[in-house]
């Protein structure tokens, strides 16, 4: 696709539409769109577009589909698949002033809300009103829940409560014709036709610009309880998940850190209420939630005579509110440690929960025959792994050719065990030269050819997706 370069005339026509908060031209304007939290990768737009209405949206997309200028949403730049890149150039569409609850409906617990509202301000409002939004990403604290939507987002949480998907009724969105359409209807069943709602979910911006969301809801629970359980042997953690739930247990969160992460997360965040036993290989943090604190406690024996079947250390019960967020700001913050310490690169495999003690060790065979480090952890309840690779000693040639060879051999482990290649950080630029393994000719075929209906030009969140 031949996209046109922005003119001054562009820029003029962009700087005339009612509704826009700014057109920045800027270097550091332009600096800020031009990379997300995906590995160093870096591309410059040509403008920042700062809509503050949805007509304004319209008239935008409307004109860039007649011009053949790319159009690149961009929510807050946390994701790891390089979905928010401006590869093309053209216009980045910044989406945070797009930030506000519209309607909060306590009467059928919905709440309707704008894609630039960060997710834990959200929760945050709902709770509040004694209701709970459960999906809930590593960077709650700064991601946008258009972002979640887009990428069809889980978190430790997800275990339980399931992931976004779970969670949209409806959306209202802006084609790249410049028609606003409504994907849905505000009800929890619909057998209405096709299920656009839950096809733009996950599309990762390619199809349409989400405008509103409309989200289900359900009540606050009031109790949690949580355990950081050390295992002396990676894999026993690995199969000590799917003891938990072959027992008949189903925690609220169930989080593998292999020692790696959570040293790291430990150095990088200077906390010092963890032992780490030189004979510790790997962590479970397990949290059980509800209304019913002796149920809970109940709970949390029975799990922790579960796993004291293992080769394990001594359990950390945490007995405070302070103590609990310790330990999941040492969860979250194992993405960011890593980063600090080398260069990397972050895979997001998901296989069926048994199959996890296999997956560890194909992992580390991979990595020995391939000359690289990993450093995994992530939701282990979903089977939903993230592989971290350090370049650490590696050379450039070996990082820039090799590994990717050693990639697409742990990817096709992966389907051979019946997984997939992201569990929820999508595809994006960085992970669609892999779809081939994922997929085949006819299915790709099919998501091709809904793009194609959706943007027969191509100018929506081009080079995504699709090699």
């Amino acid at each position: 696709m031949a996209y046109k370069k922005i003119t001054t005339e562009d820029i003029l026509f962009f700087q005339s539409i009612k509704g826009l908060k700014a057109v920045h031209t800027d270097l550091e304007a332009l600096t800020r769109c031009a990379s997300d939290e995906t590995e160093d990768l870096h591309y410059l737009p040509e403008v920042v577009i700062e809509p503050e209405t949805v007509e304004a949206i319209s008239v935008i997309m409307r004109y860039c589909n007649e011009q053949l200028i790319p159009v690149t949403p961009r929510g807050a730049g946390t994701g790891l698949s390089g979905g928010a890149l401006p590869v093309m150039g053209g216009v980045v569409l910044d989406m945070k002033r797009f930030n506000k609850i519209i309607h909060l409906d306590k009467r059928n617990l919905q709440v309707t809300v704008e894609p630039g509202m960060i997710t834990q301000e959200l929760q945050d409002a709902v709770k509040a009103e004694g209701l709970f939004y459960p999906p809930d990403p590593a960077s709650k604290g700064s991601c946008f829940i258009g972002g979640n939507v887009s990428e069809n987002s889980g978190g430790p949480r997800a275990v339980k409560y399931g992931v976004v998907k779970d969670y949209v009724l409806n959306l209202e969105m802006v084609l790249p014709s410049g028609e606003v359409i409504w994907t849905g209807a505000n009800v929890l069943k619909n057998a209405t036709g096709y299920n656009l709602t839950q096809l733009v979910v996950g599309s990762e911006g390619t199809l349409g610009i989400i405008t509103k969301i409309v989200l289900r809801l359900i009540p606050a629970v009031k109790h949690d309880l949580l355990m950081l359980v050390p295992f002396r042997k990676p894999q026993q953690a690995c199969e000590a998940v799917n003891a938990i739930f072959r027992a008949g247990f189903t925690p609220s969160a169930l989080e593998f850190m292999e020692r790696d992460a959570l040293e790291w997360s430990m150095r990088y965040t200077n906390a010092t209420g963890v032992r780490l036993p030189d004979d510790i290989a790997a962590h479970l943090l397990i949290e059980v939630d509800g209304n019913d604190m002796d149920v809970l406690y109940k709970d949390m024996e029975s799990i922790s005579a579960i796993v004291q079947q293992f080769d394990i250390d001594e359990i950390l019960f945490a007995d405070s509110h302070e103590q609990k967020q310790m330990l999941w700001t040492l969860r979250r913050k194992v993405g960011e440690a890593v980063k600090s310490n080398s260069v990397y690169k972050e895979e997001d495999t998901v296989v069926p929960r048994a199959e996890l003690p296999e997956l560890l060790g194909i992992i580390k065979a991979i990595g020995k025959e391939y000359g690289f480090q990993s450093v995994c952890y992530g939701h282990a309840g979903d089977g939903n792994l993230h592989v971290n690779i350090v370049k650490g000693d590696m050379s450039d040639e070996d990082w820039n050719n090799k590994l990717t060879e050693g990639i697409r051999k742990l990817f096709k482990e992966v389907i051979r065990m019946g997984g997939t290649i992201s569990g929820e950080h999508g595809i994006g630029l960085v992970q669609k030269g892999y779809m081939d393994i994922a997929f085949d000719n006819t299915q790709l075929y099919i998501m091709k050819s809904i793009k194609k209906i959706f943007d027969p030009n191509g100018i929506l969140n081009p080079a995504k997706i699709f090699a």
